[in-house]
């Protein structure tokens, strides 16, 4: 698998894919609204990119990747799908010289705007950065989201003391010291433990969903959308106890069963700890329907992707 998510128009992302799956995507742009793929690695990078566009009828794909600032910043056009692939598959890969068939040129990107310093009082800053830090250590978060964030956290009725520049200049520099952080990793962590059970879940028939929503009554009122048409039950958690696994706490994990019957519900609680036990986490639950499953202790260190 390429070590990438590849972005389409309408929003999707394909994370990890084959370079068949890869191909096949390239192949299928052209059409109104199916134009363009986009390209990051895993985890994404601060000006680090690849892309392309084309238009059905035109045998011409214009072709661009991003490694730095902008004099790092290169374009070409190729005929055809295969040049193409051959281009971003090796992109992908990073393998040596692989921009070595088409001719790359540096496009007229303008002057690159300056950023004011943010304006924050001593408090503030601290408040921001520590917000922004939980989220980032959640995992879940991409660049774009944590930009949002830092934009909008200090905002009140009468000001707006970061602008979305400077948020993501802020974004992109704790995103950078995050992903330093977790060169340092080695080996499976306990986040893909639980994405490896919650994966051995789904195909049990249980619909099972990291980071879902923001509360329990937001994700008991929509799970059941989730649900594949054969699921017996489910398992999820939400975004306030990614933070609390995050901070150290332990992760509680909510469940039951679609058709509403506590014998479906402590059920499904035992097959959900039988795989967490699969995995190697740890768990506390004393087999009541009525209590969630607490996986603890926890080392949450949840690689980014962005």
């Amino acid at each position: 698998m390429l070590e990438i998510v590849v972005m389409t128009e309408d929003g999707r992302r394909h994370v990890r894919v084959s370079d068949g799956e890869l191909a096949g995507l390239v192949r299928r742009i052209g059409a109104e609204g199916d134009r363009f793929l986009v390209l990051q690695r895993i985890p994404d990078l601060p000006d680090c990119f690849a892309q392309v566009w084309h238009e059905a009828g035109e045998a011409a794909y214009t072709v661009e990747y991003r490694d730095g600032a902008a004099d790092r910043h290169f374009g070409t056009t190729v005929e055809g799908p295969e040049a193409v692939i051959a281009a971003l598959t090796g992109w992908a890969r990073q393998e040596p010289g692989w921009d070595g068939g088409p001719v790359w040129s540096l496009p007229d990107m303008g002057p690159v705007p300056e950023v004011p310093p943010l304006d924050l009082d001593e408090r503030e800053r601290k408040e921001l950065e520590e917000r922004v830090r939980e989220v980032l250590v959640g995992g879940y978060a991409s660049r774009a989201g944590l930009a949002e964030l830092a934009e909008d956290y200090l905002v009140t009725a009468d000001r707006r003391p970061v602008s979305r520049e400077q948020a993501e200049v802020l974004a992109d520099r704790m995103w950078r010291e995050r992903v330093a952080e977790q060169s340092a990793w080695r080996g499976e962590t306990d986040p893909e433990r639980l994405t490896r059970a919650f994966a051995a879940l789904e195909d049990a028939g249980i619909t099972a969903r990291e980071n879902f929503t923001c509360c329990r009554s937001c994700g008991q009122s929509e799970i059941g959308g989730e649900a594949g048409p054969d699921a017996r039950g489910f398992v999820y958690f939400h975004t306030q106890c990614t933070d609390s696994a995050a901070a150290g706490h332990g992760l509680t994990l909510l469940y039951g069963g679609f058709d509403g019957s506590s014998d479906t519900t402590a059920a499904i609680g035992h097959e959900v700890v039988a795989a967490l036990t699969a995995a190697g986490l740890p768990t506390e639950w004393d087999g009541d329907p009525g209590r969630a499953i607490t996986v603890t202790p926890l080392d949450w260190r949840r690689r980014l992707v962005g």
